[in-house]
């Protein structure tokens, strides 16, 4: 074993015993120590061009969900160890529901190159791409491929921005094949029917703002998500067992993070209640075929769901922060501490 091998060898062992214990207190440090672990495991050379960029990079705002070219090193030219060493960082950010829901996405580029034989459905074609230096004061990573963009942003050295963060699933049930019956994002559909459920007929009137779902969600792959229209049933408007559904529909889009980070959402999320609005567009009875879009926007966040595409078997989803996608607010305040001290 060279030197070098051996060096990143004892990093990987090191830094997984510090990762495990750091993640449920400090995901910043957690993914800081995985950052590094990958970054010695790839080396030097072609490959770690792939995966380092500067953080204040355009590349850093370029994300989407669809199939594409992408810059970043994929799964697929990386060793073992190097995929080890990428699978521990996104454990850092991902939680295990998270983690479990980004496989079973990337699982499905299998169904989908059953059915067409492109060669753009590859489910070894999803990259990792590093921002910065982990550990600076700035720095933030990606990991993204067909109907899967996690985004994370590490500013001062502990507060972690989580968004844009997406998932999607084509097919949203498999039909048939291996993995008929399969659900990637199970819960995100099934507790957004049931709240609507549970609706009285003049909460339905509020929430339903269209008989049309649109065929996709609003803010696509946008740089800054915009702001909906205020439309839909307001939190203050369901009874106490309606909030408590709505707040778990939220919570199952939060805890795809690692729980640190979910629940710094939530905090968030429940800080102004009374700004959360649930709309829905388009069928309101669940059958196959039944085309629906919903939202849950409050003054700081955006979620939202859409399953139109593909006879509605094709979900996209979508969690946004108003002013802290890509950690602009965290950057800013970051700024705005220096010029203080200065």
């Amino acid at each position: 074993m060279t030197p070098a091998r051996f060096i990143a060898a004892a990093c990987l062992v090191f830094c997984a015993t510090f990762v495990v214990d750091a993640i449920q207190t400090r995901p910043d440090a957690a993914m800081a120590a995985a950052a590094k672990a990958l970054v010695a495991a790839i080396g030097d050379g072609p490959a770690r061009e792939k995966l380092m960029f500067a953080f204040d990079d355009a590349e850093r705002f370029n994300w989407h969900f669809i199939p594409r070219a992408r810059k970043g090193l994929p799964l697929k030219e990386m060793t073992e160890p190097q995929r080890k060493a990428a699978t521990a960082l996104l454990k850092t950010g991902l939680s295990a529901s998270g983690f479990s829901r980004a496989e079973a996405v990337r699982s499905l580029e299998d169904v989908l190159f059953a059915q067409s034989k492109s060669p753009t459905r590859d489910r070894e074609m999803y990259f990792f791409t590093i921002f910065g230096t982990p550990g600076a004061e700035r720095w933030g990573w990606r990991y993204e491929g067909h109907h899967l963009a996690q985004n994370w942003t590490i500013v001062s050295g502990k507060a972690v921005a989580t968004t844009p963060a997406f998932f999607g699933a084509n097919p949203a049930e498999v039909m048939d094949g291996p993995q008929k019956g399969a659900r990637a994002l199970k819960g995100e559909a099934d507790l957004g029917w049931a709240l609507l459920g549970v609706l009285t007929d003049e909460q339905r009137k509020m929430a339903v703002v269209s008989e049309t779902a649109p065929s996709d969600i609003l803010t696509m792959n946008s740089r800054k998500a915009a702001i909906q229209e205020n439309s839909g049933v307001s939190f203050t408007g369901l009874n106490q067992k309606q909030q408590a559904m709505l707040m778990a529909l939220v919570e199952e889009h939060a805890n795809a993070q690692v729980p640190a980070l979910a629940a710094a959402r939530m905090v968030k999320v429940r800080a102004n209640t009374a700004s959360i609005r649930f709309a829905w567009m388009g069928a309101t009875t669940l059958a196959p075929g039944a085309a629906h879009y919903y939202r849950i926007q409050g003054a700081s966040f955006l979620i939202e769901y859409d399953n139109t595409q593909n006879r509605a078997n094709h979900q996209h989803i979508v969690w946004r922060d108003f002013n802290g996608d890509f950690g602009d607010d965290l950057i800013a305040a970051h700024y705005a501490a220096t010029a203080h001290q200065k």
